[in-house]
C-alpha cells in the first residue's frame, strides 16, 4: 500500500544543530523508515540553504520564502503565523487528498485555505510558543525586542485559543499535552516524544574528567545559563569545568577564560560535542525556560554520565529520577562537589534505560504517529 505524506516544516530540516531541527528530521527520517512517501515543503530563511541530504527521505521537495516582516506583520496574526502563509504552499497542499503533518503552530495559518473533506492533518506542536515568546522577552536586553516578544506572545496566546479543536495536536510532553488541553481546549492532543538520533543509553561506567555545559551558544538564554555557570557557580568550587557550543560571544569568551579550571570549546562539530558529553564526568544543564523538551538534556542522558540540572529543564518530561536537581547556585555546587568524586555506575544506566527505551523510541513513535495520519 502506497502511503504518501506531505509534512510542512516551519525551517529547513538539515542540518539537525537545534533542538526543533533534531526533532523533525529524525520524525522525517522514521516515517520514511515505515515506508511512508514523504513530500516535503519546508520554509527556507537563516541562510540555512537547501541542502541535498534531504533528498533521500522524500519523493519531492517544496521550497518556499518567509515573508519579511513588512510583508508578513498583521496585527491580528503572530509573525511566525502571518509569515508562512503561502499560496503557493496552499496551492500544492490541494492538488491532492494525501494527509498533512505540520510542524509547529508555525505552520497553522494555512488550515482554512486546506480543502480538508476526509482529509486528515496532524498538528506537532513544539512547545506553549505563547509562554516561549514570553520568556524571551524576559531575557531581552533590546526594548525593541523585548516589545516585539511581548506582542508576539500575546497575539499567540489569542491564536492558539483559536485552533480548530477537531483536529489532534502531537505534543512534545505530558504537561504540554495536559495544558493543551485543558488551557486551550484542542482535547484531542496526545503526547508524542521528541524524535532523536539517540536510541542507545551509552553512558560510560566509571570516572570522567571535567563538567560540562554544551548549547547553542548564539542563543541568548544558552549565553546566560554558561554565564551564570561560571559566575555562579564555577567561580567557588575548583572543579573543571567546559563549556561548548556554537557562536559563543566575545562576552563570553574572556568570562569563560578568567579561571584556570574553567575554558571553551567553540563551534564544536557533532562528533566533538557527542565526544566532550561521553568524556565529562557530569553533564551540567540548567535551564531558565520551562517550555517542552530541551533535545540537549536527552543527548546527555543517552551518551553522558552524572546529569545535573534545574526544575525548569526537567518538568513534564518524566526524567527527574534520571537526573540531580539544583534549585539554586548553592545547591548546584553542593551536588558537583558530591558527584566528583562518585563514579557513574551501571545501576544507573539500567534506571535511565527503564525511562528512556521505550519512550524515545523512534520506529515505535513514528507509527503512533502512522495511526493519526491514516
Amino acid at each position: 500500500m502506497n502511503r504518501h505524506l506531505h509534512i510542512v516544516c516551519l525551517d529547513t530540516p538539515w542540518p539537525a544543530d537545534y533542538g526543533g531541527a533534531i526533532d523533525m528530521l529524525f520524525r522525517i527520517k522514521a516515517l520514511y523508515e515505515e515506508g511512508v512517501k514523504i513530500h516535503l515543503h519546508y520554509f527556507s530563511y537563516n541562510a540555512r540553504g537547501n541542502p541535498n541530504e534531504l533528498n533521500q527521505f522524500c519523493e519531492s521537495i517544496h521550497i518556499y520564502k518567509r515573508k519579511k516582516v513588512h510583508r508578513g506583520f498583521s496585527f491580528r496574526l503572530p509573525y511566525i503565523v502571518s509569515s508562512r502563509i503561502n499560496s503557493s504552499l496552499i496551492e500544492n497542499l490541494n492538488r491532492d487528498n494525501y494527509p498533512i503533518l505540520l510542524e509547529g503552530v508555525h505552520c497553522t495559518g494555512i488550515l482554512p485555505s486546506i480543502k480538508a473533506d476526509n482529509r486528515k492533518i496532524v498538528i506537532r506542536l513544539h512547545n506553549d510558543e505563547s509562554a516561549y515568546y514570553r520568556h524571551l522577552a524576559r531575557t531581552e536586553k533590546s526594548w525593541f525586542k523585548k516589545i516585539y516578544f511581548l506582542n508576539e506572545s500575546r497575539l499567540l496566546q489569542k491564536y492558539q485559543h483559536s485552533l480548530p479543536n477537531n483536529l489532534p495536536y502531537a505534543c512534545i510532553t505530558t504537561a504540554d499535552t495536559l495544558l493543551f488541553k485543558e488551557k486551550y481546549g484542542l482535547h484531542h492532543s496526545f503526547f508524542l516524544p521528541a524524535f532523536t538520533p539517540y536510541q542507545q543509553v551509552n553512558g560510560m561506567e566509571g570516572q570522567g574528567s571535567f563538567c560540562l555545559y554544551h548549547g547553542n551558544l548564539s542563543v541568548p538564554e544558552n549565553e546566560k545559563a554558561a554565564t551564570w555557570l561560571l559566575e555562579k557557580v564555577f567561580s567557588k568550587i575548583k572543579v573543571p569545568f567546559v563549556v561548548a557550543g556554537k557562536n559563543p560571544s566575545k562576552k563570553l569568551e574572556t568570562l569563560a577564560h578568567l579561571y584556570l579550571h574553567t575554558c571553551i570549546v567553540a563551534n564544536p562539530s557533532d562528533t566533538e560535542i557527542n565526544d566532550l558529553i561521553q568524556k565529562a564526568h557530569i553533564n551540567i544543564l540548567p535551564s531558565f525556560s520551562d517550555t517542552g523538551i530541551k533535545i540537549k538534556l536527552l543527548h546527555a542522558l543517552f551518551e553522558g554520565r552524572h546529569c545535573v540540572v534545574n526544575e525548569a529543564m526537567v518538568q513534564g518530561t518524566g526524567l527527574e529520577a534520571a537526573c540531580h536537581i539544583g534549585a539554586n547556585a548553592d545547591a548546584f555546587a553542593a551536588i558537583i562537589m558530591q558527584l566528583h568524586h562518585l563514579p557513574y555506575a551501571e545501576e544507573e544506566t539500567k534506571l535511565r534505560k527503564r525511562l528512556l527505551g521505550d519512550l524515545y523510541n523512534t520506529a515505535s513513535n513514528a507509527r503512533q504517529l502512522i495511526q493519526y495520519l491514516y
